[in-house]
């Protein structure tokens, strides 16, 4: 077997429910080449339950590579059958979510981040995942679960799940979760942001890999990050809501890699694939409405954006490809815009990881621990 070369996964777009889907991801790669992907999560069970139809959820344009699978469940023999499914769709990883607080996930699924609430379970199923697949395995968690939130928790998460399975990859949100009566948007901004928690783990553990999220908001934050000595940062909301601004420049500022790209020229390509794949599979799915739904943070906060939305909403009715929908509205979009090589640069947050070191917690004790290196 060739085994593919890419850059670390110092940059990477994290999973996100119904937004991660294959048509952002190749917009996606058509903008950054070095960007670690995501899928969005998929439950195990769906996976096994729709064997017959995996093209739909499984398969990806080969450009997308590196992607990583992300998958969901609390059954071991459908993760193992899930895992298997997906081997023949060459994944660069497989990461089990251990830390989604969507009330349908952790209420009726029981799982996501009520995971960490099992590690001995995480450890089984990572374990599981890893026998059936002959790429990496990694684990998405948060920092604790409602009071279940102190550092020496969280480590002992880590540990137990690091030493009961081959998972030497973490990546950490970088706040808890409240599972008793908010919502998953609010999951995403009232808890507070512990960065000095994932900075400790890699204190406490540096034999382990680890990526930072949440909160991160422009590749300065990112780069900013990584000074700071983390392994590598994922960022979520950000890269869908401002997809240009975002990753234009990851190649370049995170990666060292020179590019010279248009929102032109990535439309134009975005274009050929997105007609090349309406309807394809069946009941007019994807249709253009489908296809298009990326594109529409890509002119975030420059001039004319709004009117060219409101068009293209207009255009849904009548243009049966992407091509008509953007022949149409682009005209609206300054040409300055379309044509410039160089993305917006966000109000700068200041140094949003100052004090982490002033704040990090007391290093990890655990009688497991002081025993196995005794």
């Amino acid at each position: 077997m060739v085994v593919a070369c890419y850059q670390p996964p110092l940059f990477s777009v994290a999973p996100m429910m119904e937004w991660t889907n294959n048509h952002y991801r190749q917009l996606a790669r058509l903008i950054s080449k070095n960007a670690w992907l995501y899928t969005e999560m998929l439950a195990a069970e769906t996976i096994v339950y729709q064997k017959d139809n995996l093209d739909r959820f499984l398969a990806f344009n080969p450009e997308q590579h590196p992607i990583v699978l992300q998958i969901g469940g609390n059954n071991l023999e459908n993760i193992a059958k899930a895992t298997q499914l997906a081997n023949t769709y060459g994944y660069d990883e497989i990461n089990l979510n251990c830390g989604c607080p969507s009330p349908k996930v952790v209420g009726r699924g029981c799982f996501g981040v009520r995971l960490m609430l099992d590690p001995k379970f995480v450890g089984e199923a990572m374990s599981v995942i890893a026998a059936n697949t002959n790429v990496p395995v990694t684990v998405k968690c948060r920092i604790g679960v409602d009071d279940h939130d102190s550092y020496n928790e969280l480590c002992d998460f880590i540990y137990k799940v690091s030493s009961t399975s081959p998972t030497k990859h973490f990546i950490i949100h970088s706040r808890k979760a409240l599972l008793n009566g908010i919502n998953p948007a609010a999951n995403r901004t009232i808890p507070l942001l512990k960065y000095e928690y994932y900075y400790a783990l890699m204190r406490d553990f540096p034999d382990l890999t680890f990526t930072i999220n949440g909160g991160i908001n422009s590749l300065e934050e990112v780069n900013a990050a990584l000074k700071k000595g983390a392994h590598g940062v994922m960022v979520g909301r950000a890269a869908y809501n401002n997809t240009w601004q975002l990753l234009r420049n990851v190649d370049t500022e995170v990666y060292g890699a020179p590019t010279d790209l248009t929102r032109r020229q990535v439309l134009e390509k975005y274009q050929e694939y997105a007609d090349s794949v309406l309807g394809k599979y069946g009941n007019s799915r994807p249709n253009v409405r489908d296809l298009v739904k990326p594109l529409l943070n890509l002119f975030h906060s420059e001039p004319r954006n709004s009117v060219w939305k409101c068009n293209v909403d207009a255009a849904f009715f009548h243009c049966k490809t992407v091509k008509q929908v953007l022949e149409e509205t682009l005209p609206i979009i300054p040409d300055d815009v379309l044509d410039s090589h160089a993305a917006k640069v966000p109000p700068n947050r200041g140094d949003i990881f100052a004090n982490v070191n002033d704040m990090m917690p007391s290093p990890y004790k655990s009688s497991e621990l002081e025993l196995q290196y005794a």
